[in-house]
């Protein structure tokens, strides 16, 4: 079905995937279970990733391009990293990085290192059904983690960004635990709210310790760095000042539950501005704006929820009126267009282009799974490459697809055909074969083929088999649109390497091939 010089399957490893029911795990009893638990059984990926990034900075003969190998390792990662690189707050000069390599020349391995820890753990936790207790964990600790890093700004702290990072993960055994527990937790809520324990004494009776405890074994665990590990085990009395940044940034989004008119939202104005020595009118300015701004970083790593939360405290605590903003998917489609223009335009990076080409699909539409896969070297099977929303047990499980021409199924029917297909069950119900039901349910969906020198190499699927929601003529049309895109980029994209003289698949770091 492919040339047999086609860069795309030169490094293609034929990989069987096996589907594994989600394991149930019984609830730890000690400091260390829960401390194992996390690291080996509900967040192994981030485990993985946080010892890894250590090695490499802590390795002199590795450098970026080792650090850009691990990052790329996860496209959602990959995506998520490039996004968040890209905005005001983390790249200020608004100088477009579209690489990874790029990113980390600009921003530095350090900050990149932080980066990729947070944008990893958010990857983890927020796959997992999170409650209540835990979506006000992290939006503290976002919410915090920017009160914090204004402050060491304004103080000139030689990085501002670690303190920021220290700050986010000051709490990662509360928000750990509270997206993974169970009857612990409901046992330890109902002697907060119906026997008035305090927090602590409530997990030291249900736990037999306290979970700064096991933030403090968890960071050890995943060797998270120094300012992270002392922030934890030195509590509020820390002599090290920028200890002291991260713990006054909980002090503050302490205060502002309570409104800018207590008693301790002016103790801590007046703290900050005996430490930064600016006007009380400059320091409510800020608070107010970090507040906003905690809102908005909290998008971007995905925990919407937690999102709400700061907005609704940004709200109760300054007396604004609260606006709830509106997706308008057309500006948001054109907005992503143009970005896979630019990048078309430009030298192209494949690996940006079609994550681009798939976020619009997943985000610009509203799809609830979207992946790409390229065709493997038996020409019989379709391997993921990258996806968005498939709930898997890591990302070492790639998703396989068979193309089946005896009886010929979605794939095969998508792939031969070489259109855009919206496959019904109500209408194709022979093409639904019992292997492709195993894999992605029996789903309306959007399939297209993309091409490499008029030859089919991957394919693009997207359905909504969470929500269950319809699928139109106007959204198929849309999906259309961004997977033609997709093609167009790989065409201009094997035309620059014909120029330049690359043959085969001997790759840049970045790149798909």
């Amino acid at each position: 079905m492919t040339s047999k010089n086609d860069p795309l399957e030169l490094n293609m490893i034929a990989m069987d995937m096996q589907i594994i029911p989600p394991k149930i795990i019984a609830e730890p009893l000690t400091l260390n279970g829960w401390t194992h638990v996390l690291c080996n059984e509900e967040m192994p990926i981030f485990s993985n990733t946080a010892l890894c990034i250590h090695d490499i900075l802590n390795d002199d003969r590795k450098g970026a391009m080792e650090l850009a190998s691990v990052i790329l390792q996860d496209p959602n990662l990959t995506v998520k990293l490039l996004k968040i690189s890209n905005t005001p707050h983390y790249n200020p000069s608004r100088q477009k990085m579209v690489t990874v390599s790029r990113a980390i020349i600009m921003i530095g391995s350090e900050v990149i290192r932080e980066l990729t820890l947070v944008c990893s753990f958010f990857e983890a936790i927020l796959s997992s059904t999170n409650k209540e207790q835990a979506n006000e964990e992290i939006a503290q600790a976002i919410h915090a983690a920017v009160h914090a890093k204004s402050i060491a700004i304004a103080l000139n702290d030689k990085s501002p960004e670690e303190v920021f990072i220290a700050t986010l993960l000051n709490h990662i055994g509360s928000i750990s635990f509270w997206c993974f527990c169970g009857e612990q937790g409901d046992r330890i809520q109902t002697l907060i709210n119906k026997e008035n324990f305090s927090r602590e004494d409530a997990e030291k009776k249900v736990l037999g310790f306290k979970l700064t405890e096991l933030g403090a074994s968890l960071s050890k665990a995943w060797k998270l760095g120094s300012l992270v590990e002392e922030s934890i085990k030195s509590g509020p009395l820390s002599k090290n000042p920028r200890v002291e940044l991260v713990h006054l940034g909980y002090e503050i989004t302490d205060a502002l539950k309570d409104g800018v008119g207590s008693r301790k939202y002016e103790v801590c104005v007046s703290k900050i501005e005996t430490l930064t020595k600016q006007s009380r009118r400059v320091i409510k300015e800020k608070l107010q704006n970090n507040t906003a701004t905690a809102s908005d970083i909290a998008c971007q790593f995905g925990a919407t929820d937690a999102a709400m939360i700061i907005q609704s405290r940004l709200t109760q605590a300054f007396k604004m009126e609260e606006v709830t903003p509106v997706v308008d998917k057309k500006q948001l489609q054109l907005q992503i267009s143009q970005d896979i223009m630019s990048i078309i335009s430009d030298r192209i990076d494949i690996n940006l282009l079609l994550e681009t080409v798939l976020e619009g699909i997943h985000r610009g539409i509203g799809m609830d799974r979207t992946i790409f896969s390229l065709l493997g070297a038996d020409k019989q099977t379709l391997k993921e490459r990258m996806s968005l929303g498939w709930r898997k047990e890591s990302y070492e499980h790639k998703i396989l697809f068979d193309i089946l021409d005896t009886p010929a199924n979605l794939f095969f029917h998508a792939f031969s055909s070489g259109q855009p297909f919206w496959a019904k069950p109500s209408v194709n119900a022979k093409l639904y074969t019992l292997r492709d039901i195993h894999v992605v349910g029996k789903n309306e969906c959007f399939l297209m083929p993309i091409f490499s020198n008029k030859t089919p190499i991957g394919l693009i699927y997207a359905d909504r088999a969470i929500n269950n929601q319809p699928l139109t003529a106007e959204e198929f049309n849309t999906f259309k649109y961004f997977a033609q895109q997709a093609n167009i980029g790989v065409t201009v994209y094997r035309m620059q390497r014909a120029a330049s003289g690359k043959k085969g698949g001997g790759a840049d770091q970045d790149n798909v091939y």
